[in-house]
């Protein structure tokens, strides 16, 4: 595949400069996204309910609701297109304003589209989630940070399609949760898993024992927040097999962070490497091997090698004269 050679390619991401603009725009996506999840029948692990790195920003994809619709955060424009599949459009402008105001402003061009929208008006996956027709708190927005961070996304979005592609299980699409904000890729060992114990902050039992019913190894990619106040790679299983955390990992720059439960890569270790590209597939790779290889996997049955780009997945024996 195509390596991308230098770091500009992939931009600086700074967290605490653009902290304010994240928590606000974290916010908006919210917002976004359960309106997909309003019109579209429940996929299991949620995948119904996630965004997609498009040419342009975010996007919910066709929402295949009686108007079907599609919204996309367009940050090339700094526009939210909310359309039909009848030609009909709105716009909502993306400059700093209240998610109390966004939330109006979105409400009624549902209404002018001819397909208003009844949502959860609470955020989930957020501290001292406030409702957003009355959080007047989070309005705060860099469009340009908000394009640094598409941009960022596209890069990323493109890696893990490749790693995608070397595995024949079952794995999940790549795409964006806008509960926890992070883009993702999972791949599933095809065995039931332990009933996950729940707990997760702002979050059903139900779904996380739903997303969470059969072993998986996940990785992805999150602005910051929290513990880790800065972009980083992650990669966990579930559920954890002995040894996972002490297994050896690449690049030299990933390390296994114990009160997460995760093994981490700061975005920078990826971004200055001399092939990012690389550097990011040896974090893929060397954590799915590690929680793959440890817990038993049927790796032989599973694995396949990197897709090419226009030539098919050889199967079978040698074709016969």
């Amino acid at each position: 595949m195509p390596h991308a050679r230098a770091s500009g390619d992939w931009p600086a991401l700074p967290y605490t400069e653009w902290r304010d603009t994240l928590q606000t725009l974290q916010l908006w996506t919210q917002v976004i996204g359960k309106i997909r999840l309003s019109g579209t029948p429940w996929l299991n692990h949620s995948w119904h309910v996630t965004l997609y790195v498009s040419a342009r920003g975010l996007t919910t994809g066709l929402i295949p609701a009686p108007d079907a619709t599609d919204v996309e955060f367009d940050f090339l424009a700094q526009k939210l297109r909310l359309r039909t599949v009848a030609g009909r459009m709105q716009e909502v402008t993306l400059e700093p304003q209240t998610v109390s105001a966004f939330y109006g402003k979105v409400e009624t061009a549902l209404e002018q589209l001819g397909c208003p929208v009844r949502i959860h008006p609470v955020p989930n996956e957020v501290p001292d989630a406030i409702p957003f027709a009355t959080d007047t708190v989070h309005r705060a927005y860099d469009g340009e940070a908000a394009i640094r961070f598409w941009r960022a996304l596209v890069q990323v979005e493109r890696v893990f399609q490749a790693f995608r592609t070397r595995f024949i299980g079952k794995c999940s699409p790549v795409h964006f949760f806008w509960g926890s904000f992070d883009l993702a890729v999972t791949r599933f060992s095809g065995r039931p898993a332990p009933l996950h114990p729940g707990g997760v902050p702002g979050l059903p039992d139900a779904v996380t024992r739903e997303a969470y019913s059969h072993e998986v190894s996940s990785a992805g990619f999150w602005p910051g927040g929290g513990a880790i106040d800065y972009p980083a790679f992650y990669s966990y299983a579930y559920p954890q097999p002995p040894g996972f955390g002490d297994a050896p990992v690449r690049p030299a720059q990933a390390r296994y962070d114990k009160t997460l439960g995760e093994f981490i890569l700061p975005y920078d270790a990826v971004r200055t490497a001399t092939s990012p590209d690389d550097a990011l597939l040896e974090f893929l790779q060397s954590t799915y091997e590690a929680a793959a290889t440890q817990a038993r996997w049927d790796r032989v049955a599973l694995e396949v090698p990197q897709g090419q780009l226009g030539v098919p997945r050889p199967v079978g024996g040698p074709a016969k004269p």
